[in-house]
């Protein structure tokens, strides 16, 4: 009987744990979405084959894929919580944008001189859009670069960049505001991640911690997209002016492998 009564206790543990890519009862009726069903692509923009793939309930960026392309929500979003798990392989870089404000594809190969810096390349193609899909090749390093705000997903321990600069390691604000503290977990295992958009107020949470609480006009936000962006730069244009406040959200392809699964958002009223 006491074997019988364990045997109960552990079916009932196990099935009060919620499965990957769904909704509890209560979020259902909270109003949160799922936006990974954890088996397609559904509820995503189409991005190339070679580039994401649904694995084991995930959605995973692919290394080395012809285009470099972040995967885009179907759905568009102005004041949000959005809560997902992540996790990349060794050395990994990747991330969740939102407020996208543009994208140009950048490609060397296809620009009037191409040893021009990155910065330069994408003002270029923001003001001109003369790059073509058809005409990428193979190898070429080409990418579909979006405009945006950044929750930095990356390995602390491993990459140049996280190990380079505080505002580049996990869940910061990508190079705008440092996370508050390392909360990852040991890479090869699933993180729980937040962001929470009101406005031009964001939060970012780790693991259930919040490791930044800013403005998105701040003055240490400006100092930081202005150091990167020269004056009159379009990308600074348009992260300082943000004319677009409902956009979709992107998982970042970063030429590295990563895994997203259990992707909720929950609409939240705008303020009064």
């Amino acid at each position: 009987m006491r074997l019988l009564a364990i045997a109960c206790t552990l079916s009932a543990s196990l099935l009060a744990q919620q499965l990957p890519n769904t909704l509890t009862k209560e979020e259902k009726k909270l109003g949160w979405t799922l936006l990974f069903d954890g088996k397609s692509m559904k509820g995503w923009t189409k991005a190339g084959a070679d580039a994401w793939a649904v694995e084991d309930g995930c959605l995973k960026s692919l290394a080395n894929p012809k285009i470099r392309e972040d995967l885009l929500s179907s759905g568009t979003f102005g004041d949000f919580v959005l809560t997902f798990e992540w996790k990349v392989a060794p050395g990994a870089n990747s991330g969740v944008k939102y407020k996208i404000q543009d994208s140009a594809l950048i490609d060397a190969a296809q620009l009037p001189n191409p040893k021009m810096p990155f910065e330069q390349q994408v003002a270029y193609e923001l003001e001109h859009h003369s790059a073509r899909l058809d005409k990428v090749k193979t190898g070429s390093g080409a990418q579909v670069y979006p405009v945006a705000f950044e929750y930095q997903v990356i390995d602390n321990q491993r990459h140049p960049d996280a190990l380079h600069s505080p505002l580049s390691r996990a869940a910061s604000l990508y190079r705008m505001a440092a996370a508050t503290k390392d909360a990852t977990k040991p890479v090869g295992e699933f993180n729980q991640g937040k962001i929470v958009v009101r406005g031009k107020h964001v939060e970012h949470w780790l693991n259930g911690v919040k490791v930044v609480d800013t403005d998105l006009d701040t003055a240490e936000v400006r100092k930081h997209i202005e150091e990167r962006w020269a004056a009159g730069h379009p990308v600074r244009e348009l992260l300082e002016k943000m004319p677009k406040q409902i956009t979709p959200i992107a998982l970042q392809h970063h030429n590295d492998v990563a895994w997203f699964r259990n992707i909720k958002i929950h609409r939240l009223a705008p303020p009064n």
